[in-house]
């Protein structure tokens, strides 16, 4: 089975369009993204010499609202897996049911070979090449790979500079002080925990006790991992790229464990009794150092692919032995390795709903920047809950009536809504 992003989702698209016997109309306009623009940004280097970079914007639908979607800064920009993010963006946002369509993009580059103010110069010439087809109305990017806060503000400042006039809601993770919303940060992380408590009660099993092992300790994975574990899980492994510790009494502190992976550049050894996180800790607590790899195949209940793509192939699905995997990672898991936890009757939450909460809560900021309002973490909070448990729910309704995989049914519930849009 193939591998590449854009054939797999084209593949997911087409079986839920079989399903609910899309209209052949409707599904072409799907299978095609509406637009690719490419964008050349000029700019002068810090030595005085001059420099073209190659940028780009997906937009595939926006039959619901703006397209919405990130952009990355990162040297291999491969068309086919923006594709495929641009619509899987598409479906998310109908799924969690916020009114946006969806877009990807970026620029061709390794951010970390430029200085601060080369970023901040390409960023800008990004904006001003990319004003005429973006906007609060039409298009509103935010981060994703190697982009950030501060790279956001600059876009917006330049993009108003360009049209002349204010424009908050022309991207999303924004600093809070450039109109950016509470509870952005956490939101990712926060929303997986939802989605998987939702469907914890479906299936009418408790947390308390769960065992869970993470692979990815970014800032989605830590944010899960603290919510998780305050709702009575038990966190038993955690890695990064480099690789993790397994500890199976459950990893008590994570604070110090980031702490620890903040000084050392990574979690390995970060085996930690209080402030004192070293390997000489390991034994004392029952621990192993683990593989990135390993931690997806450990001997507990869930797992979490929180870091990249075709992370569970059909290599290492047969050796899973978690009963659920959450999707924090957008396609962590390959055709073929789904193929293989469905017959083995692993519940998978898919990533289209699993990682939704980030869009949900740009959803937020957009609304409060156009309505000019100012909502509190803790109102933020209540009504990510409320999107991410609703789409939960329709997602397992959906999947328990028509005996099929949460992954077809949060197809089939997106669908639904694109197509009553159409």
């Amino acid at each position: 089975m193939n591998d590449n992003p854009w054939t797999r989702a084209l593949a997911q698209l087409h079986a839920a369009a079989d399903a609910l016997k899309l209209d052949p109309l409707e599904l072409a306009r799907l299978e095609n993204p509406d637009r690719v623009v490419e964008v050349s940004v000029p700019i002068c280097m810090d030595d005085g010499s001059a420099r073209v970079f190659q940028g780009f914007r997906v937009q595939h639908n926006n039959i619901r609202g703006p397209y919405k979607g990130g952009f990355r800064y990162h040297p291999k920009v491969d068309m086919d897996e923006v594709k495929a993010l641009a619509f899987w963006m598409t479906m998310k946002n109908a799924l969690v049911d916020v009114p946006f369509g969806g877009g990807k993009g970026g620029i061709v580059v390794d951010p970390k070979k430029l200085s601060e103010k080369e970023l901040e110069r390409l960023t800008r010439g990004f904006a001003k090449a990319l004003a005429p087809v973006v906007g609060p109305y039409v298009d509103v990017p935010a981060p994703d790979v190697n982009t950030n806060a501060k790279i956001m503000a600059w876009f917006r400042d330049a993009y108003e500079k360009e049209i002349g006039k204010k424009a908050p809601a022309v991207v999303t993770g924004k600093p809070i002080e450039s109109g950016g919303s509470q509870g952005r940060t956490e939101a990712t992380g926060l929303g997986g925990h939802y989605a998987l408590e939702a469907i914890l009660e479906k299936l009418g099993r408790n947390p308390e006790g769960l065992s869970v092992a993470i692979q990815g300790f970014g800032n989605v994975g830590s944010y899960l991992a603290r919510y998780l574990q305050k709702a009575g899980m038990k966190i038993v492994a955690l890695s990064d790229s480099k690789g993790g510790i397994y500890i199976p009494d459950g990893i008590q502190d994570l604070d110090a464990v980031e702490q620890c992976k903040k000084k050392s550049g990574h979690i390995a050894g970060c085996y930690c009794i209080g402030s004192v996180c070293d390997l000489s800790n390991m034994e004392k607590l029952g621990g192993h150092d683990i593989s990135p790899d390993e931690a997806l195949t450990l001997p507990v209940d869930i797992i979490v692919p929180a870091a990249l793509e075709n992370a569970i192939t059909e290599k290492n699905a047969g050796d899973i032995k978690a009963s659920i995997v959450l999707e924090m990672a957008n396609g962590p898991t390959t055709e073929a390795a789904d193929a293989i936890l469905k017959q083995k009757g692993i519940v998978v939450v898919p990533d289209i709903l699993a990682n939704a909460g980030g869009v949900a809560v740009s959803y937020f900021e957009w609304y409060q920047n156009i309505e000019k309002k100012k909502w509190k973490k803790d109102e933020v909070f209540v009504k990510l809950k409320r999107k991410m448990r609703t789409a939960a729910k329709a997602v397992y309704d959906v999947s328990k009536a028509q005996k099929i995989t949460l992954r077809e049914a949060a197809y089939i519930v997106a669908l639904k809504r694109l197509s009553k849009n159409s």
